[in-house]
């Protein structure tokens, strides 16, 4: 079997294929599938971002698809990014300018104050029109300089902890961060769907 995955983010794609590399599908990136097309994210919510990619990639391709969307929710400030994470420090932001842009508007924050959660929706959708939604959620906190080892397209691993933990995402290895993170935990339910379902897919 394979599986489209809406996305050209390399951070992305890497742990989708690793945490999906016990079943027996090829995951491949929309790149990898020929598919050229800047897709829109300008759902109100995740879901709607996730759905409206999946859709657009199984109807191009004729097969099965799976996107996913993430946000970043910063309770001192009102929950944003939100929906809007990868875009709130303007459209072209670097990586290192969305870090710096987050970390400014959270200056003077005491540390008890710095509460976020990530939220991912991940969509699995058929070429038949059916489609499947998992989520995963993980609080934490922000912290006040960025921490570890930079992942390609994945700038909030250095500046946020899980709860429970001492170290950023950006610290742990890929394999910690995986069984732990937001998108680890709503691919996790896709993983345990898809394996019980492989064969009729």
């Amino acid at each position: 079997m394979k599986l489209i995955f809406a996305s050209r983010n390399p951070g992305k794609i890497k742990e989708i294929k690793q945490l999906l590399n016990e079943l027996e599908i090829e995951i491949l990136s929309v790149d990898e599938a020929g598919i050229t097309e800047e897709i829109t994210e300008d759902g109100k919510t995740l879901e709607e971002n996730a759905l409206k990619k999946s859709r657009f990639v199984a109807e191009k391709s004729k097969g099965w698809a799976i996107a996913d969307d993430t946000g970043l929710f910063i309770k001192a400030l009102d929950n944003a990014p939100g929906i809007n994470t990868n875009r709130w420090a303007g459209e072209n932001a670097s990586d290192r300018d969305l870090i710096d842009y987050t970390l400014s508007k959270l200056k003077g924050v005491p540390k008890e104050e710095r509460k976020a959660y990530f939220k991912t929706v991940v969509v699995l959708y058929a070429p038949a029109g059916k489609n499947w939604i998992f989520s995963g959620k993980v609080k934490g906190r922000i912290v006040e300089e960025p921490t570890g080892k930079p992942r390609a397209k994945l700038p909030y691993d250095l500046i946020f902890i899980p709860k429970g933990e001492k170290r950023t995402f950006a610290e742990m290895s890929d394999k910690e961060k995986n069984c732990i993170s937001h998108r680890g935990i709503a691919l996790k339910k896709l993983k345990e769907f898809l394996a019980k379902r492989e064969k009729l897919l």
